[in-house]
């Protein structure tokens, strides 16, 4: 097992940009989001158990649970670390290395913004990898976006933040509060051959339904079209705008507010929200199930 998912909750950062861009949103999603960092830790948390021994002996049996291969969880981790990987393909650790020495504006000469019609395919891959990865931790099938849908609603701490994040930062931003219609009519006029040179698509595309790329498209677009009236209501009904969104990020990205059509870029390559509350997602998972099984 190369993969131990007490290492990866022990490892999640405290600070750094991914969590400092994460706390902007606790204003849409208020008291939801507590950076569970730490096995432990989350484990103690999120029971409320004092005693060590039943501590230890959650942690165990979550951990036996991640490693069973029958369930679903390893692809899930596989599938939030990917969609982050591969939307972040413009040399993030280069960047990453550059933080304190640079302001925002020293990035701007090493990325570039995407067209919309890429920035469009990112949103709804990212939005479907949420849903299989839902199916994959619930031990249903991949493509049971109906279950999904009803699970949305509900949807708290991390996992309602990863959405928040997802909304915000892959659709107002780069897009506007419009940016459902304009993704919705994108995806709707993409071809399965535009979709195979996505590198975010190409990213997770083995996990996605469908036996080509046409079946894939077309997961995509329904799981898009089914989840529109989610994101619109939650966006109206938070008031979240883009320049609200970009004065928040303002606070610690210099130069935000001038080079708006830079900033969904830099926010790909240097903001990996999607495995960092997917592991806390996971983590939360298994340790509630692990306690109802003791």
């Amino acid at each position: 097992m190369s993969v131990k998912i007490y290492e990866k909750v022990d490892k999640l950062p405290t600070g750094g940009l991914t969590v400092r861009a994460l706390k902007t949103l606790d204003t849409f999603v208020p008291g939801q989001w507590d950076n569970l960092v730490g096995f432990d830790h989350s484990i103690k948390t999120i029971t409320r158990e004092t005693d060590e021994a039943m501590v230890q002996a959650i942690g165990e049996r979550a951990i036996a649970l991640f490693n069973d291969k029958s369930q679903g969880y390893q692809r899930a981790l596989w599938l939030y670390e990917s969609v982050d990987s591969a939307s972040g393909m413009l040399g993030a650790a280069a960047l990453a290395n550059r933080i304190g020495q640079d302001t925002f504006l020293g990035f701007l000469k090493n990325i570039t913004p995407k067209p919309e019609k890429a920035q469009t395919i990112d949103l709804s891959v990212k939005l479907v990898t949420e849903v299989v990865a839902f199916c994959h931790i619930n031990g249903i099938p991949g493509d049971s976006l109906g279950d999904f849908l009803s699970a949305l609603g509900d949807y708290s701490s991390e996992s309602l933040m990863r959405m928040a994040a997802l909304v915000s930062f892959d659709g107002v931003i780069p897009l506007g509060a419009d940016f459902s219609v304009k993704a919705l009519n994108a995806i709707k006029n993409l071809g399965p051959d535009e979709l195979e040179k996505n590198n975010t698509f190409k990213g997770v595309k083995k996990e996605i339904p469908g036996k080509d790329a046409k079946g894939k498209l077309s997961f995509i677009t329904e799981s898009f079209e089914s989840t529109q009236g989610w994101m619109d209501n939650f966006v109206s009904d938070q008031n979240i705008t883009q320049s609200g969104l970009v004065d928040k990020l303002a606070g610690f990205m210099e130069g935000s507010k001038t080079k708006l059509d830079y900033l969904g870029a830099f926010l790909d390559v240097s903001v990996h929200y999607y495995e960092h509350t997917g592991v806390q997602t996971l983590a939360r998972r298994l340790i509630e199930r692990a306690v109802a099984e003791l």
